[in-house]
């Protein structure tokens, strides 16, 4: 590539970084439509293998969406929000039992319990939650005094699903497209990287999203069975953050057992918390990650953690969405920059 194509290529980048921040509040439902249609389309594409027209496997696809989605808006959220509410209404009962268990425990080693001040700490949570609510207030309140903040929300909600049918049944024309409009003699390089970035994306979002989902869904089903009032909060808390090895399991258990300690006041049930994510650990090694992810290397955890935070620091929602495909996409070239370092010259 000559020097003037390298510079054009970069000053497209520059003027495409910059348009995608200007207009990142038009782009969030098409960037979010794209991410349904592209964690749909191998759904769609299995379908069409059992001799099912492109147009009858996306509709399928989509009503299996849009079943999901009506699922959480009226039964998953609700419940969560329920928890959360209770979990604000108990954290005072519940540091107060923190406060006794951790003075007796400081009198049993010799120590003063002038160490940990629960007061201050009690003092700055209300403070906290105080002005959180605050903002939620002016929030709503600024809501339902923008009519163009309310229509705007409700042609997202609308758009979002039309987008995502549209990019669903096109989407194998729209890879097609793309793919003619590549340099003829650059075309099996760029496929083949394009290739690599798709495996390692799936491998993310198509196989640890599963993963995640999974391990919530058993987190949530044994803590409930403990009778743990916080159940399916902290179970889907686990699943979210176990996208990194162990952080999840670690996460969990602190989290679980201390809200079991502190609902129950027994050692029991904080036992069982354990045996609970130990259940799910080994289920996962056994099944869940080889049967979704197998041998694909995916993302790094490292790197997806960087890249949703520096995607949102940059871009805001947008720049979250735009993240993770991002940071395969350099993954992938890094791999390739570093493999073509070590048959250079340089290195020899």
């Amino acid at each position: 590539m000559s020097d003037t194509n390298k510079f054009l290529l970069l000053g497209v980048l520059v003027v495409c970084g910059w348009l995608v921040m200007e207009l990142s509040s038009v782009l969030t439902p098409f960037f979010i439509a794209a991410l349904f249609a592209y964690l749909g389309d191998p759904l769609v594409d299995k379908l069409e293998k059992y001799r099912m027209s492109r147009t009858v496997a996306v509709c399928a696809v989509f009503g299996m969406f849009l079943l999901t989605a009506l699922i959480l808006l009226l039964i998953f959220i609700p419940m969560l929000s329920a928890q959360l509410v209770s979990l604000f209404e108990k954290l005072p009962n519940y540091l107060d039992r923190l406060q006794t268990s951790m003075e007796l425990l400081l009198q049993r080693v010799g120590l003063s319990s002038d160490i940990l001040n629960f007061n201050t700490i009690k003092t700055a949570l209300q403070d906290y939650w105080s002005e959180a609510g605050k903002i939620a207030t002016n929030l709503v309140g600024y809501m339902s005094r923008s009519g163009l903040a309310i229509l705007q929300w409700l042609t997202n909600l609308v758009l979002i699903p039309v987008l995502t049918f549209y990019l669903l049944r096109d989407w194998d024309d729209i890879v097609v497209k793309f793919r003619e409009l590549l340099p003829r003699d650059k075309e099996d390089k760029i496929t083949q990287i394009a290739i690599e970035c798709d495996d390692m994306l799936a491998g993310f979002l198509r196989g640890q999203l599963m993963v995640m989902l999974a391990l919530a869904i058993i987190y949530s089903i044994g803590l409930t069975f403990i009778g743990l009032d916080l159940a399916l909060l902290l179970g889907v808390v686990a699943g979210i953050v176990s996208f990194v090895p162990y952080l999840g399991l670690v996460v969990g258990i602190v989290l679980a057992g201390l809200a079991a300690y502190l609902q129950f006041q027994e050692w029991l049930p904080v036992l069982l918390v354990v045996l609970v994510f130990g259940f799910a650990q080994a289920i996962e090694g056994m099944f869940l990650t080889p049967r979704f992810v197998g041998e694909r290397i995916g993302l790094h955890p490292v790197a997806v953690i960087f890249a949703v935070m520096a995607g949102g620091t940059l871009f805001g929602f947008v720049g979250v969405l735009l993240a993770l495909p991002v940071a395969a996409v350099v993954m992938v070239l890094l791999r390739h920059a570093h493999d073509r370092y070590l048959n250079s010259h340089l290195y020899s």
